[in-house]
């Protein structure tokens, strides 16, 4: 298991200033779920459209023929939304060699359907072009199907009875892993402690990592495996939660401090590691994404992707990230990109850099302390030092970057961190004059930071459902004054 991997499955949707605006100021939890709900779908809908739009248009645009003469495969008597706003809707389409060649009425398309064309009767579904799922972590994904998922608990109580079960089934002896929960709308809403655990599984060795990825939940044989006790030190990028009448830990390991009790677990085997992956692409494909940007990957994760690949085992498009600094970050400046192979459907071009903590485990780092927690402003994960080089390469390199940061201060930072690299590989030295570097998450920011992004042209690559799992506690994390550069797409 590494806890990497453990991020939460696919970090999307946020809200915009409008949202945060209406729902912070004093509501009930009805009116706020109302009016997200109505808010969060217009959004939706605006992106939809708007991606949508462009994929149509770049495909082939409204009733177009690329190879008039020739299909494979022509599909009638659809609802089909073609996004273009002069004729929004179509009834066929037909393809050749994985393209669309075509796109318009029934009577069009009996051009191409000649004899041993196969035809494929819609009998009036609706057709929209093919989304991407532009962050997930896949492995993560599978390993919580395989393991205790823990998606959707919605009490202690629940989280609890669920830890029980697995205990009641597991021998003595054996960890319990899992993954999922967030104590967002339990009441109250605070985290879990060993002592819940080591009343319903006092034999076992429990971790059990947060909905976000970037907490956990460990009971005291877990603790004790990994030798943690009141005196052992912070880890740099993390924080092991102690009590704060007996120092004792709380079994709340933050960030890189959860690697000291993940490093006990016995490690999955290949054929496991094999099947984790296929389970979070089968869990995409069901979800109906078409393809994935998968946000981080080790050595190891890269050479069992190409395999399945090579195997013919994924019916899905795959933009990989690796992880870096390290050695997979290392090994792709080292060798370049990977574009377009396995028939358009694998792409290694990035590399992905986890700047901060969350926000609900007060890891993001921010400009100034926590309001609920004034004795820390949470914590970088990478020392700067070790970024700028690998920058500057990957842009004589022509690698992408993508960077976690949630906190302001993270945010600030990364940026000055681009820009500085940006000015030290000018133009005409990169690979790629515009390197579309992407801020992922981008959650927290002061204002005067905003407009850096179209400045520097770097992506804001926001998620929505943060915006949902942080909805009660932002305000009394950041304060209201703070809440003004918080979710302010």
């Amino acid at each position: 298991m590494k806890t990497r991997d453990s991020y939460l499955d696919t970090k999307k949707r946020r809200l915009s200033k409008t949202v945060k605006t209406k729902f912070f100021g004093g509501a009930d939890r009805r009116e706020l779920r109302s009016t997200f709900g109505s808010r969060l779908a217009k959004i939706i809908e605006m992106t939809t459209s708007r991606t949508l739009s462009f994929l149509i248009a770049a495909c082939c645009g409204w009733s177009c023929t690329l190879h008039a003469e020739t299909a494979e495969t022509v599909f009638v008597n659809g609802n089909i939304y073609t996004g273009n706003n002069r004729a929004p809707h179509a009834e066929a389409i037909a393809v050749k060699g994985g393209r669309i060649v075509f796109v318009g009425s029934n009577a069009e398309a009996k051009t191409f359907q000649k004899a041993g064309i196969r035809v494929v009767d819609l009998a009036g579904k609706t057709v929209v072009p093919g989304l991407t799922d532009s962050h997930c972590h896949i492995f993560g994904i599978g390993e919580r199907e395989m393991n205790l998922n823990l998606e959707g608990a919605s009490t202690l109580e629940d989280f609890l009875a669920r830890v029980k079960e697995r205990a009641g089934k597991t021998e003595r002896g054996k960890w319990i892993t899992g993954r999922g929960w967030i104590e967002t709308f339990w009441q109250p809403p605070q985290f879990p402690t060993r002592g819940d655990l080591d009343k319903i599984a006092p034999d076992n060795p429990v971790f059990l990592t947060r909905a976000d990825g970037h907490a956990a939940i460990a009971n005291s044989a877990a603790l004790n495996l990994a030798r943690i006790d009141k005196n052992t030190p912070n880890p740099f990028g993390g924080e092991i939660l102690k009590d704060k009448q007996s120092g004792e830990p709380t079994g709340m390991l933050l960030d890189h401090a959860q690697e000291l009790v993940a490093k006990n677990i016995p490690k999955p085997s290949e054929a496991e590691r094999e099947q984790a992956f296929l389970l979070g692409v089968k869990r995409e494909i069901e979800l109906g994404w078409c393809q994935i940007q998968n946000a981080g990957s080790d050595p190891a994760d890269i050479v069992l992707i190409r395999h399945v690949f090579n195997a013919g085992k994924v019916k899905l498009r795959v933009y990989n990230a690796v992880y870096g600094p390290g050695p997979a970050a290392e090994s792709l400046l080292r060798e370049g990109i990977t574009l377009d192979q396995k028939e358009h459907r694998f792409t290694q071009r990035t590399i992905k850099v986890v700047f901060d903590g969350a926000l609900g485990s007060r890891g993001a780092a921010l400009l100034e302390p926590y309001s609920d927690a004034p004795e820390t402003s949470g914590y970088l994960t990478q020392k700067e030092s070790d970024l700028q080089p690998m920058f500057e390469q990957a842009l004589a390199k022509g690698v992408q970057v993508e960077t976690h940061a949630i906190g302001d201060r993270a945010n600030r930072i990364i940026l000055d961190l681009y820009e500085r690299a940006l000015k030290s590989v000018p133009p005409e030295k990169r690979k790629i004059r515009e390197p579309r570097w992407r801020v992922e998450h981008a959650q927290i920011l002061s204002p005067p930071d905003i407009p850096r992004f179209s400045k520097l042209g770097v992506i804001a690559s926001m998620q929505p459902s943060h915006a949902i799992s942080d909805l009660f506690f932002a305000p009394s994390r950041l304060g209201q004054e703070r809440l003004a550069g918080a979710y302010a797409w």
